[in-house]
């Protein structure tokens, strides 16, 4: 993408791709910013992984479960985000995450980054 100026995306023409079962997804990557447009589709889940950069999950529809381990020796805090419901994570927090319906979600990650906890099969 051409990063020095400005751009409109339709996310209808963009790529999908499916880096794991389950999940349908739409990417645009700034210079400083990646927006994904993901569908996780009932039963999709990603074990616990961590990355350095922040994320944003904003749930436009369905309903996710996201489990947030604030320590290594403490039980996961749950939440479970239905529409118009965001998360936010800083870098370096485990999470883990499940559609309980199929849902659509954007995630924010700061800075951009070709591995998302999706990618790391």
């Amino acid at each position: 993408m051409n990063n020095d100026r400005a751009n409109s995306f339709s996310w209808d023409s963009l790529p999908v791709d499916h880096p794991i079962d389950l999940i349908d997804r739409r990417r645009i990557v700034g210079e400083q910013m990646m927006i994904s447009h993901v569908t996780l589709h009932k039963g999709f889940r990603v074990p616990s992984h961590q990355h350095p950069n922040e994320q944003f999950a904003v749930v436009l529809s369905g309903k996710m479960r996201f489990e947030i381990f604030d320590t290594a020796d403490s039980p996961p805090r749950i939440l479970e985000l239905g529409p118009d419901q965001v998360l936010h994570l800083p870098g370096g927090v485990p999470h883990a995450a499940e559609a309980i319906e199929t849902s659509v979600v954007l995630d924010l990650f700061s800075p951009p980054t070709e591995q998302t906890g999706v990618d790391q099969k």
